[in-house]
């Protein structure tokens, strides 16, 4: 949200009720808690959907998305019985070259230009890294349980 910020989008954030001011802090310029309003059956339309949350189905994002939108599924999701989590993004990926609308996963491969480009930004104060905890090596088991709880607000950090 922070980078495209950073280089002009307009950001809608979708979040809980908990995570609202989290997500206006970071720069969003509407955010829609999920448990008051069911974003994909309003009337706007979005140019790009970055769906982190893996809950909603494609038709759901297709349907408010724009007719040459781009919707992009990011990370793997609950362990599907035959596809172990990764059936939306294969089915994105198949549809994609049938429709208008550019339809696809994303998976992070660092590269010096990419962290480059982000330390700039960093440096300059346009984004601002969202930590919620810190745990120490040898409480990393703890943390990963209260990754999957699912209520962290923000990244949480294994020190070494």
């Amino acid at each position: 949200m922070q980078v495209a910020k950073a280089f002009g989008a307009e950001v809608t954030g979708v979040c809980s009720t908990a995570k609202t001011d989290l997500v206006r802090s970071l720069g969003a310029d509407h955010v829609i808690d999920y448990t008051e309003k069911d974003f994909a059956t309003g009337t706007t339309r979005y140019d790009v959907i970055l769906d982190t949350g893996g809950n909603r189905s494609l038709s759901d994002l297709r349907r408010v998305l724009r007719p040459e939108g781009t919707l992009v599924i990011v990370g793997g999701e609950g362990g599907g019985k035959w596809l172990g989590g990764i059936d939306r993004q294969l089915r994105a990926t198949v549809l994609s070259p049938f429709v208008r609308q550019k339809l696809g996963t994303w998976i992070s491969k660092e590269n010096e230009e990419d962290l480059q480009t982000l330390r700039e930004l960093v440096e300059a104060g346009k984004i601002t890294p969202a930590v919620d905890r810190t745990f120490p090596l040898g409480e990393a088991p703890e943390a990963i349980r209260y990754l999957r709880e699912g209520h962290a607000r923000g990244k949480v950090v294994v020190t070494v």
